[in-house]
């Protein structure tokens, strides 16, 4: 066996002082050639990108940059407007046609959308295992498409929709409407799930994959990385201002199969046009299987838990020979401190023997992909709260809407379009981002790029909380309003003298808290993720989002038991009127206030990830 020794960083030697303070153990880290690789792969030139067949880019000018990453941001923009075209108009498909109640459609909504995002875990991981970013997105594209369709063929033709013959506005509140079979709320489930489960493959991968596209290398890579991110998201809005307008109008003018066709065209154009960039896009080698290797690292952690650094029988911490780590599209990551209960798996014993077992001794760089994985959950934890808020203003402030005035003059914009608002905000505010935020807060925090990500994702948080105390105040306002001026019992009765122009302060407001707070996230992750689970770092944030619509489902679920009186109304009571929606937006200010201290204390605690550089390496080994 050839085993080269590094001097631990608390021996006499020239290793910077923050490696000193990243590494507590004063041991040796020992190489060995003797290693069974994941998979039965070699060793891989950190993070080279490959092309489609996975042999090296010769002349890398001729491929990725900006070009490239223009087709990725029109698959990005299709699929968020098919998936909010989806959100705001299938609460109303089911109410209307399927002859759903509200109450129960709004949930439905929320689940789909809960297990688009939660399920992005699984794109994640097939991506970072098997796949590649490429293939995954490729298949659950189609995936999606394949579900639109569905769902498209679902509206259009009699057979899959209740009759629709003497169902009016008074029949549909008094729940006499003709209900939908069983066989047709099934087909419905079936074709919307399929198009979520498409959504979970693309949404973990995309924003992953077109930062891919910028040489890391470069002296611009930074600079080329946080506008990539801004671009991406605003290729986010401008599908979600398509779906709030134009597919709104199309359902009004032309019907919900029309409606639906539209996001199934939009969704085909888009995937024509992903695979035409097929030439131009580069590629990350998948690292093997990101959950087998995290296993493999708290069995060995288990297995050796009663081992000690001070046994005699204690050779090194364990890692690959040179530079280059035993694990695809990754580079070594150096060993921390942290969760020292986890270094036992890459604790190399002398009864390990000359080929141990994955399953028994892990490399260095192994463990320390699981202390970046534990290390990052409480930020994406923190934006739950967020996708909470959302979730509750899709349902809740279409309701309120429904007793506004809408007009503009002579102009009448539909209830549904009202939550366009939020996304012309963050069109407004990414378009002077760089030219007003950036130039203030460089200022007063020394950042060249303004700010940082946690403060984005800070600043995000702290402005969703003054979004929903102020929903609290107007609906305070205008359920007494209501109350005062006859209108409480007719709920679906838009009151003149009232617009509902007010509600653009807190959609404006939650749309600037989403730029700072998810845009700032979704770098935050792609930067610390390790090198082989950049897919997984990104579905953490889709994971939060699903999080939050299952975790809206069931705060109201316990605010309505919690709050229903002898006759049966609630805070949630479907007349919005006698109910009362402004004590929930106050419970979620305190929700998000409480949050919000909690992201600050992990946000101090976080330790950014630190990484090697050559020279640093080369400096080790003397």
């Amino acid at each position: 066996m050839v085993v080269s020794e590094i001097k631990s960083p608390l021996t006499p030697g020239g290793c910077s002082s923050s490696s000193v303070h990243r590494k507590e153990l004063s041991v040796f880290f020992l190489e060995s050639d003797n290693r069974r690789l994941a998979l039965g792969r070699g060793y891989t030139g950190g993070t080279t990108p490959v092309n489609i067949r996975g042999k090296p880019i010769a002349n890398l000018s001729k491929t990725g940059g900006w070009i490239a990453a223009l087709f990725i941001f029109g698959n990005e923009m299709a699929e968020r407007m098919a998936y909010f075209g989806l959100s705001v108009n299938m609460v109303a498909f089911m109410f209307y046609v399927m002859h759903r109640p509200f109450e129960s459609s709004s949930n439905a909504v929320n689940n789909f959308l809960g297990i688009s995002q939660a399920s992005s875990v699984l794109g994640g991981f097939l991506a970072d295992a098997y796949l590649g970013r490429y293939r995954t997105i490729a298949i659950f594209t189609t995936m999606y498409l394949l579900g639109l369709i569905g769902i498209t063929l679902g509206a259009s033709f009699k057979m899959f929709v209740p009759d629709q013959s003497n169902c009016d506005q008074l029949s549909l509140l008094l729940g006499n409407c003709q209900p939908a079979k069983s066989w047709q709320m099934l087909y419905l489930y079936t074709v919307l799930y399929i198009t979520g489960f498409g959504a979970a493959g693309i949404r973990p991968c995309v924003s992953s994959f077109g930062a891919d596209q910028f040489d890391e290398k470069s002296k611009e890579y930074k600079t080329h990385l946080d506008r990539f991110f801004n671009f991406f998201y605003l290729s986010v809005t401008l599908g979600a201002i398509i779906a709030f307008t134009l597919v709104v109008y199309v359902q009004m003018e032309h019907g919900w199969g029309m409606a639906f066709g539209t996001l199934a065209i939009a969704m085909a154009i888009s995937n024509a046009l992903f695979f035409a960039g097929t030439p131009l896009y580069r590629h990350r080698l998948p690292g093997g299987s990101p959950l087998t290797r995290v296993a493999q690292v708290l069995v060995a952690a288990f297995r050796k838990r009663g081992a000690a650094f001070t046994s005699s029988e204690f050779i090194g911490l364990y890692e690959v020979p040179g530079l280059k780590s035993a694990i695809n599209g990754s580079r070594k990551i150096p060993h921390t401190g942290d969760f020292r209960w986890l270094d036992k798996a890459a604790l190399q014993l002398k009864e390990d023997g000359l080929e141990p077992s994955p399953w028994m001794l892990c490399t260095v760089t192994q463990v320390e992909e699981v202390k970046i994985l534990i290390r990052l959950i409480p930020i994406p934890a923190c934006t739950v709260m967020l996708s909470l808020v959302l979730t509750e203003y899709l349902t809740l402030s279409v309701q309120q809407a429904y007793t506004l005035n809408t007009h503009i003059q002579h102009l009448k914009l539909p209830v549904t379009c009202m939550p366009v608002f939020p996304g012309l905000s963050i069109f407004l505010i990414l378009s002077l981002y760089y030219s007003v935020f950036v130039p203030i807060t460089r200022r007063i925090t020394g950042n060249p790029h303004g700010a940082s990500q946690l403060q984005r994702v800070g600043i995000g948080l702290a402005v969703s909380i003054i979004s929903v105390a102020w929903a609290g105040l107007f609906e305070n306002y205008r359920r007494h309003y209501a109350i005062q001026h006859g209108f409480q019992f007719s709920f679906l009765t838009q009151m003149p003298d009232l617009t509902a122009y007010w509600l653009l302060i807190q959609y404006c407001l939650i749309g600037i808290a989403e730029v700072f707070c998810i845009v700032g996230l979704l770098e935050f992750l792609y930067e610390e993720a390790p090198d082989a689970m950049k897919s997984i770092g990104s579905a953490y944030a889709a994971l939060a989002g699903g999080l939050g619509c299952f975790a809206a489902t069931i705060l109201n679920n316990i605010v309505k038991a919690a709050t229903r009186n002898s006759d049966g109304n609630s805070w949630l009571s479907q007349n919005i009127n006698t109910g009362r929606f402004d004590c929930l937006y106050w419970l979620l200010t305190l929700l998000s206030l409480l949050n919000f201290c909690v992201f600050l204390w992990s946000a101090h605690r976080y330790k950014y990830r630190a990484v090697e550089t050559e020279e640093d390496k080369s400096r080790a080994y003397l």
